[in-house]
């Protein structure tokens, strides 16, 4: 695997820190989805896309709904909270871009209603990081 992040972003294994706080907080987080993440779940079926995507994972001081790490993809469903917060979240976003972690939302709405839609879009993000890592 290329070299991505910076040494101290990595522990000896070469996986993303976190902070171990996380940890049951995004245990409790896959325990309790709600109803846009769990049809995006399904919809990251490993036998569908053939990539493993984890749910709730943590990186650093953040969860990640959903990532994958061959593609340094993250996915986020948003829901109406996240109007209030694009201050944070284009921090959050820029914290994972310098880790080359590419991120991707959707909102809640965007699963629930046109689900197809966000299959194709899906599709396409994953072919476009597929180009990108040469992978």
């Amino acid at each position: 695997m290329r070299n991505i992040a910076p040494y101290e972003a990595r522990t000896q294994i070469g996986n993303f820190k976190y902070l171990e706080d996380l940890r049951n907080l995004s245990r409790d987080n896959r325990k309790n989805p709600t109803i846009s993440e769990k049809i995006f779940w399904e919809l990251l079926s490993y036998k569908k896309l053939k990539l493993k995507f984890l749910r709730q994972k943590p990186i650093g001081r953040f969860i990640l709904d959903f990532y994958c790490s061959k593609l340094l993809l993250c996915i986020e469903i948003d829901g109406d909270s996240h109007n209030k917060k694009q201050f944070q979240d284009k921090n959050r976003d820029l914290y994972l871009e310098q880790r080359k972690i590419k991120t991707v939302r959707f909102k809640n709405e965007e699963i629930v209603n046109e689900i197809e839609k966000v299959k194709e879009n899906l599709s396409k993000i994953i072919s476009e990081r597929k180009q990108e890592l040469k992978f």
